[in-house]
């Protein structure tokens, strides 16, 4: 049965434990972040049991899951509906979409979200995300059935955006790193190899101030994870720990065009005329996040038996 990692401080320190309903059980042994916590405590985790859960879950202050010296790697338009609402076709879409994001924007599925003095157009994605088990230092063949064998677990990630840098400046790195832009978890949740099949039964979920924005499959995924994993394991190396988030599907604040804005745009203005239009366009779409609001992602299956908790973060100004 899958269990709920979670890393929080304990007594000032950097610690894990194994969730138990509303109490963890913390592991004795201290890991030096994710990356150590998947080489050397998984059995560890595996082993907790109820009778050791002596700590109070909601008095705890948590930590992101995954460690701000990992990679953080993203898919973009992985989901059929998303793609539709960025004006494309996803039949067209030939090829996986690959960035990055910068590591000190993980955060903690609490933290409040800072939103940039310069940013208006502040936007969410909720995705899942997979966590490496294993050195991965060359090409590789993975297969669906394989996945434990690569992956340790999976995790909540909220790709935070701020749409008017990174669509303008054409800048995904610049748009989506900046310190608090990666909330992640609560909860590490880890598989066994059965439920590591049960991945696209998994359904995400987010709300603003209590409105529901997104709702999907995670199994809507154009590029599955194992393809992902065959794809990239061929492009660099990746270590136990890094992050891998998987796209995100339709609801999140950013529209585009009509097709006939779309003609206007590209064939009678400038470049800086038609993002001067988009900026000011999405200075009054109240989708887009502002200081106040709160933000609340889940991903669990509709049976309730892997479920990977609940982010509440509040966007507040610097």
């Amino acid at each position: 049965m899958a269990i709920q990692v979670i890393h929080f401080l304990q007594d000032g320190a950097p610690s894990w434990g194994v969730v138990h309903g509303d109490r963890v059980a913390p592991l004795a042994r201290r890991y030096t972040g994710s990356a150590g916590f998947i080489s050397e405590g998984l059995d560890d985790a595996w082993a907790s049991t109820p009778d050791q859960a002596t700590l109070i879950l909601g008095a705890l202050t948590l930590l992101s899951p995954v460690s701000a010296d990992r990679q953080f790697i993203c898919q973009g338009i992985n989901y059929a509906s998303h793609v539709r609402e960025s004006g494309m076709d996803p039949d067209k879409i030939g090829f996986n979409t690959l960035f990055t994001k910068a590591s000190s924007c993980l955060a903690s599925a609490q933290a409040d979200i800072v939103r940039p003095a310069h940013v208006r157009l502040l936007d969410y994605e909720v995705e899942l995300g997979l966590v490496l088990r294993r050195p991965m230092t060359g090409p590789v063949t993975v297969t669906p059935d394989r996945l434990h064998e690569w992956l340790a677990g999976v995790t909540i990630v909220n790709d935070i955006s701020a749409r008017d840098v990174q669509l303008p400046q054409t800048q995904f790195y610049k748009g989506k790193s900046y310190r608090g832009f990666g909330p992640t978890g609560p909860f590490l949740l880890l598989l066994t190899p059965d439920e590591w099949r049960r991945w696209p039964e998994l359904r995400m979920r987010l709300h603003v101030n209590g409105a529901l924005r997104q709702d999907a499959y995670c199994g809507d995924m154009i590029f599955k994870p194992h393809q992902t994993l065959t794809e990239l394991s061929a492009l660099h190396d990746l270590q136990p720990g890094d992050l891998i988030a998987t796209g995100t599907p339709a609801g999140c604040a950013v529209r585009a065009p009509g097709k006939l804005a779309m003609w206007v745009m590209r064939h009678l203005l400038s470049d800086a005329a038609k993002w001067r239009l988009f900026i000011k366009k999405g200075m009054a779409n109240r989708a887009y996040l502002q200081p106040g609001d709160t933000i609340a992602a889940t991903i669990r299956s509709d049976d309730g038996s892997l479920d990977l908790g609940e982010q509440r973060n509040r966007v507040v100004a610097p």
